[in-house]
């Protein structure tokens, strides 16, 4: 079974206009292709979002759940902050069922909620994991403001 969950991002402008990593380099230029389609500047790869984004593919693996909602309560912004990541913007993707990077990413770039984060244009740094369970996780985020 192949499951999204509803793309969830949190923006804040002040003063602004699981299983172990994928390798970032096939990650970084998955996502940075989808993005300069559009004429949009690339995203780093931040080991402080791939640590946020392990850590709830873990959680949803533990619990059987998939959602954006972490089994404490936790939203990304909360889990990105609690990684020592200050953030202006933060966004998150989930999926479950995928067995690649591109059979996610390729369902990622057709659901439009999904799309809709990787492009955000303040976006800066990003991380994917592949948790237990074939569950995905996307952060997305700008530091600081």
């Amino acid at each position: 079974m192949i499951r999204f969950a509803q793309a969830t991002a949190v923006l804040f402008c002040l003063g602004l206009s699981a299983g172990p990593a994928l390798a970032n380099t096939a990650a970084t230029k998955a996502i940075n292709s989808v993005r300069a389609q559009q004429g949009l500047t690339n995203v780093a790869y931040s080991k402080a979002l791939e640590a946020a984004a392990r850590l709830h593919a873990q959680d949803m693996a533990r619990t059987g759940k998939f959602s954006h909602k972490g089994s404490d309560g936790s939203n990304v912004a909360k889990r990105v902050r609690r990684q020592g990541y200050s953030w202006c913007l933060v966004a998150e993707n989930i999926a479950m069922g995928q067995t690649s990077l591109n059979q996610v990413m390729r369902e990622w770039v057709a659901s439009k909620p999904h799309l809709k984060n990787m492009l955000l244009p303040k976006a800066r740094e990003f991380a994917v994991v592949e948790g237990p369970g074939n569950r995905w996780v996307m952060v997305l985020a700008a530091p600081g403001c």
